[in-house]
């Protein structure tokens, strides 16, 4: 076995019959199945012992691997019985994106009886299995414009997918019960959230599942049929539905041969592209680098230093333990700047409190129109656009409104939209922002009416808010984009105590405003929720 590797193969041949005979008998004198993969240069690359689904190689240790090319490896196999490739073999070649599989029955007192021979192709199934043939028919064939010709449609039918800028992703997830809708608002804001940071989104993978796998996330069988089709459509991404571990992207990036990433770094992604002050710029960083910290692939803080006792002496500070020292350091540093920004907000917020100016945050989900609504009621230049998490840094504008011949003046500040399970880190780093929120004197609740998921908004919004140290007594929720609702009846029997405006369409602004003044300066009893002790209370 060892002396096979000293073989070389002409390059425009599949297999000669003199290397064939050769492996057969090696074959059967271990009495084992051979795998030999050889690159497009004849060199045989490595030998194994057991079926093409066994011997298989890690996709990370391939050659060529990765933007849906194929590997330049071949790998011509043995077995005793006569029967074409297996679905597991076939699976092989494609989890390795092989130039093709040639599978030799070997006969019982040597010699080769039929062969098989299989490649790949973008479609599904995405391999061909070719009737059998003689060995001297195989070894005749081109195997140099064979593989042209297969890499040639490949690129061709790839070109197509890769027609717009930036990553090709695959979307995957664990949906439990309830299906239905668990799918439609998780992996469908996951979509938004990849498409929002410049992916394009070409598949989307799920499986029922009481409980993610430990190690994968998903089961053995997705995770084979994630891989496959990562190689055969030509993705390079493939993003989680939820915050994965260390040990579960190794895992993963290992199995599919392509990067792995998860909802936490997408928002992280879409923050930093979004970040346009000093302070937001700042806070994105910190968390950032809290995220990536603990994914620095190595081992741990056992390399750190040269020690002086018995087990700690080295060979001193490697490249990994100097990036963490690194990012700890710029960690604390920051760390520092946002409790200096923490400072600064909280004078401001002193000098409003001493003009005895009351204050309204303008909470709510991503993308229901905070801004939007900001603009219209003070007509200031807030940016507002139809994406996810347009605003990152609290903006604050006076509004004066006239009720009965009388002039009030409320601050209200904009705020960074909220999510479905925010991202821990993300929480901590904007803690500097979030603390214009609970030093408000009201909550104006702004949800998109017109989406489909406004219930499960409320409710993220809500659970975000109850985390936090202090929030105001009141909120007034308010329903925007009523012009884009179609039953506008049956949001409001639902709630009944909301106020439903359009800040497109300037639509209720009067009532808002009235509403704001009754409650901030008690003119009148007005229906609102009331938070005590951080827990809500209808």
């Amino acid at each position: 076995m060892q002396r096979l590797y000293r073989s070389r193969l002409p390059q425009d041949c599949f297999v000669t019959p003199e290397f064939a005979q050769r492996l057969a008998a090696v074959s059967l004198l271990a009495d084992e199945p051979l795998c030999v993969f050889v690159d497009r240069g004849g060199r045989v690359e490595r030998v194994s012992v057991g079926t093409p689904h066994h011997g298989r190689i890690p996709p990370l240790q391939l050659p060529r691997f990765g933007q849906g090319r194929l590997s330049g490896l071949r790998c011509i196999a043995t077995q005793k019985l006569r029967l074409p490739p297996t679905e597991a073999d076939l699976t092989a070649m494609a989890l390795q994106s092989l130039d093709a599989l040639v599978l030799l029955t070997v006969l019982p007192r040597g010699g080769i009886d039929r062969v098989y021979v299989s490649h790949l192709e973008v479609a599904e199934p995405p391999w061909v299995l070719l009737p059998p043939q003689s060995l001297d028919a195989v070894s005749q064939q081109d195997f140099t414009a064979f593989v042209a010709n297969l890499e040639r449609d490949r690129q061709g039918v790839l070109r197509q997918v890769a027609t717009k800028e930036g990553d090709r992703v695959f979307l995957a997830g664990v949906v439990p019960q309830p299906l239905r809708e668990t799918l439609s608002f998780g992996l469908t804001e996951l979509r938004l959230l990849v498409e929002s940071s410049g992916g394009t989104v070409l598949e989307v993978f799920w499986q029922k599942r009481d409980r993610p796998h430990p190690q994968t996330v998903l089961g053995e069988g997705k995770i084979q049929e994630l891989a496959i089709a990562a190689q055969t459509q030509g993705a390079n991404l493939v993003v989680f539905d939820r915050e994965l571990s260390p040990a579960q992207i190794r895992n993963l990036e290992k199995l599919l041969g392509v990067r792995v990433s998860d909802r936490t770094e997408v928002i992280l992604d879409i923050f930093a592209q979004r970040a346009r002050s000093a302070a937001g710029k700042l806070q994105v960083e910190l968390a950032q680098l809290e995220y990536r910290l603990p994914r620095l692939v190595g081992r741990g803080q056992e390399l750190s230093r040269l020690g002086g006792g018995i087990g700690t002496r080295g060979p001193g500070e490697t490249k990994l333990e100097t990036d963490r020292r690194l990012i700890q350091r710029r960690i604390t540093h920051l760390q520092h700047q946002v409790t200096t920004l923490q400072k600064q907000r909280a004078r401001t917020r002193q000098q409003r409190i001493d003009r005895e100016m009351p204050t309204v945050a303008i909470v709510g989900y991503t993308n229901a129109g905070k801004s939007t609504l900001l603009n219209a009621l003070t007509k200031a230049d807030v940016y507002a656009a139809d994406q996810l998490f347009a605003t990152l840094d609290p903006t604050t504008r006076r509004l004066t409104v006239l009720d009965n011949h009388q002039t009030f003046t409320v601050l209200l500040t904009d705020t960074v939209g909220f999510i479905h399970e925010l991202p821990p880190s993300l929480v901590d780093a904007f803690r500097a922002t979030l603390e214009e929120v609970g030093e408000a004197d009201l909550l104006l609740h702004v949800v998109d009416a017109a989406h489909g998921s406004r219930e499960q908004h409320i409710h993220s919004v809500r659970q975000i808010l109850a985390s936090l140290p202090t929030i105001p007594p009141i909120e007034l929720l308010v329903f925007n984009k009523i012009d884009q609702v179609d039953d506008l009846k049956a949001v409001q029997t639902l709630h009944p105590e909301a106020l439903y405006v359009s800040a497109r369409d300037r639509l209720g602004l009067g009532s808002l405003q009235r509403t704001l003044v009754s409650t901030l300066w008690g003119r009148a009893p007005v229906p609102a929720t009331r938070y005590t002790d951080s827990k809500l209370l209808s």
